[in-house]
């Protein structure tokens, strides 16, 4: 595993159009690809903080694309926002750089951000309340309508086929052929459940080419610790991590919150055991999720609400099990076979959803009233 690197965020910060002295940073959260800090400055005797964070030009090739897309989102989800109650909690505040870009880039080829740190508001990386599902869910939903009508044009792909499963599959067949780090022989069954359900890559991506799913303005990393959830209140008070906010699937979208909020099992957890699909939990994710985006959604996109659960978990999976094979290339790992372990949780979780299927779909029927 890689050292992990130090900054000098003092350095960084006095690129920003921050007010106040430098106290102290430390990095924050539990993200696996960007660099992310916590830093706090001294305002007239008041501590202010504020989110750092050096984005991953090995993951994300075109940062200044991507920050052109934040910059377009917030901007307009901060008009929407504007004159409501705790409006400014409401989405992400980029703090401009000196030269009034969204963005700094230092001498090292680094791109930085910084956002003003919503106060107040937790994100879990295990939902344990149906209640937090219902309002995290609620939140994404509201997240997509809010952007139906994001002027401008098409936003950039940050990175290209991101949720294109058939193409994700493609590389695992040739990654599997490959075996560049060596690894093959330590995943035979997870290999032959890949290689079993490989339909399943293309379920939905079937459905868009008949017409059947519209491109949407998507999120398209919903795990539930990407929404923050009002301490007070337990609404799911802003939707964060907006660098794969681009054109998709509502989908995508709905199916990696079924993926990250009905299983009591962390996305790593070794207890295969616990990798469950809770039929409450799917419940509230239904009801909170129809109560905001319900209003735009076609008939087909609701028909598939359970299945998308099962097809991005499985994408997940597959996608570990590839970066397992290529030598954790892209995943920061922190234990030896971190992202075997992932993938394994990920697809006994697939499993789970799909012997489920039936009763999920007869849920949200119920559910779906007018």
């Amino acid at each position: 595993m890689a050292a992990v690197t130090t900054y000098d965020l003092k350095a960084v910060g006095a690129h920003f159009c921050i007010l106040g002295d430098f106290v102290a940073g430390d990095r924050y959260g539990s993200g696996h690809i960007n660099d992310t800090f916590a830093v706090i400055y001294d305002q007239a005797g008041t501590k202010l903080r504020y989110i750092f964070q050096r984005i991953n030009h090995n993951i994300f090739k075109n940062p200044v694309a991507l920050m052109e897309n934040i910059q377009r989102v917030t901007a307009h989800l901060g008009a929407k926002m504007a004159g409501k109650a705790d409006g400014s909690r409401r989405v992400l505040t980029l703090v401009p750089a000196h030269d009034g870009q969204p963005y700094f880039q230092d001498a090292t080829g680094n791109t930085w951000r910084c956002y003003l740190f919503i106060e107040k508001a937790t994100t879990y990386d295990v939902i344990v309340t149906v209640d937090q599902a219902e309002k995290a869910a609620a939140a994404f939903g509201s997240f997509q309508g809010l952007l139906v009508d994001l002027p401008g044009g098409r936003l950039n792909e940050t990175i290209p086929n991101f949720h294109h499963t058939v193409s994700r599959f493609a590389t695992l067949e040739k990654t599997i052929a490959e075996d560049p780090a060596g690894r093959a022989k330590l995943c035979q069954p997870e290999i032959a459940y890949a290689l079993k359900n490989k339909a399943l890559a293309s379920c939905l991506l079937d459905l868009q080419a008949k017409g059947l799913l519209p491109e949407r303005i998507t999120h398209n990393d919903t795990k539930l610790n990407n929404v923050m959830l009002d301490n007070a209140t337990g609404e799911g008070i802003c939707v964060i991590d907006l660098d794969t906010v681009m054109p998709g699937l509502a989908l995508y979208d709905f199916g990696d919150m079924i993926r990250t909020a009905t299983s009591p099992a962390a996305e790593d957890d070794p207890d295969l055991g616990k990798s469950t699909m809770r039929m409450p939990f799917f419940a509230a994710l239904v009801k909170g999720y129809l109560s905001t985006a319900g209003t735009f959604l076609s008939q087909t996109e609701k028909d598939c609400l359970a299945l998308s659960g099962q097809l991005i978990t499985f994408e997940i999976g597959i996608r570990f099990l590839t970066d397992f094979l290529m030598g954790d290339v892209y995943f920061k790992v922190h234990v030896e076979n971190h992202n075997l372990h992932r993938c394994r949780t990920q697809f006994k979780l697939a499993a789970d959803i799909a012997a489920k299927m039936a009763e999920m779909n007869a849920l949200v029927k119920t559910l779906d009233q007018p």
